[in-house]
């Protein structure tokens, strides 16, 4: 098995790093079945530090979301399903930063929900990162309380070049992965990515310690982070958009504005997969996954919001999805 460390240099001018998905050459080319480590940048890239720093002051707002790679799988053409399995994602420093940012979030105005108020009290939080405990700790910035939150890191960008060409920022999700904010994009998951253009152009970002359902405020507890993964490839088999499998759910995602739609494409994406893995009709797949299913809900700040569907692998067995690749890929990955 080939193995590849690939580092972003945290010197460089930050106006040089990746910030789309498409329009920017690979940083390295490997063939399928590679091991990949890299760590990634918070989605400040390292300028908010302290209580005192504001994201609205000291960040560019086109310059958020810094991603590494992207990597070129080799042999790899459109059509194709890329397979991303994730080994291990752990942050980098003992310290993670979240902050509510001026028209920014699920409960204020934004660009596109256009009030007449003005925006929402800018803060700046810092997390400690407890390792050995495996927890991050919350402190109130202006009453006493603090709390012990479960350490549960994950990658909130993860995505391909997108169709037609386009460059897309790393801000947004779509049927190419992206910005989809989904605490399920955790360790031991595999993703399957749909392959637009040769190489499929695969690259990662946006680090959380942890993140509830939603992101509602529109920032989780951000943090550069150490991650290895392995990318395979499903040739031939076309994903519409983006899967996620653990070893207990069958999940998919869709991403759109507004939410009701990222809620549809989710389920229609569940409703057609489980048809094709079990041979039901799609109207008997569409009233099992109407009693079957769960439906966290992903982000609902970013530019298109993202839904999850999640089915228990418990309630379809003997079913085994995309050919086998996620226990082929946590074999590998034991190993």
């Amino acid at each position: 098995m080939e193995r590849l460390r690939w580092e972003p240099d945290a010197d460089a001018d930050p106006t040089t790093y990746t910030y789309t998905f498409g329009g920017v050459a690979p940083v390295a080319s490997v063939r399928p079945g590679t091991v990949i480590s890299t760590w990634t940048m918070d989605c400040f890239g390292g300028r908010v530090r302290s209580t005192t720093d504001m994201a609205s002051e000291v960040c560019d707002p086109r310059l958020l979301n810094p991603q590494s790679g992207p990597f070129y799988v080799e042999g790899t053409v459109p059509g194709d399903t890329l397979a991303v399995h994730f080994v291990s994602i752990k942050p980098r420093e003992a310290w993670g930063v979240s902050s509510t940012v001026p028209f920014f979030g699920a409960l204020t105005a934004t660009p596109v929900t256009a009030m007449l108020h003005t925006a929402l009290l800018e803060r700046t939080w810092i997390y400690e990162i407890d390792h050995h405990d495996g927890v991050v700790r919350y402190m109130a910035a202006d009453t006493p309380f603090t709390a012990a939150l479960p350490l549960d890191p994950m990658h909130g960008t993860v995505g391909v070049a997108p169709p037609l060409g386009e460059a897309r920022s790393s801000l947004t999700p779509g049927s190419w992965g992206g910005n989809m904010d989904t605490p399920e994009m955790r360790a031991g998951v595999t993703c399957y990515l749909g392959v637009n253009v040769d190489g499929a152009l695969m690259s990662l970002g946006d680090g959380h310690a942890r993140q509830g359902e939603g992101e509602t405020c529109g920032v989780a507890v951000e943090c550069a982070m150490d991650t290895t993964f392995i990318l395979d490839v499903l040739p031939g088999y076309a994903t519409e958009w983006p899967r996620l499998e653990s070893d207990d759910f069958l999940m998919t995602t869709g991403s759109a504005r507004p939410l009701e739609d990222a809620f549809r494409i989710a389920h229609q994406q569940m409703v057609f997969w489980l048809a094709e893995l079990t041979g039901m009709s799609h109207i008997d797949s569409y009233q099992f996954v109407s009693q079957a299913s769960l439906t966290p809900i992903a982000n609902v700040v970013d530019t298109n919001y993202t839904v999850v569907c999640k089915i228990p692998k418990s309630l379809v067995p003997g079913v085994v999805a995309m050919a086998g690749m996620h226990d082929r890929l946590r074999r590998a990955a034991s190993a």
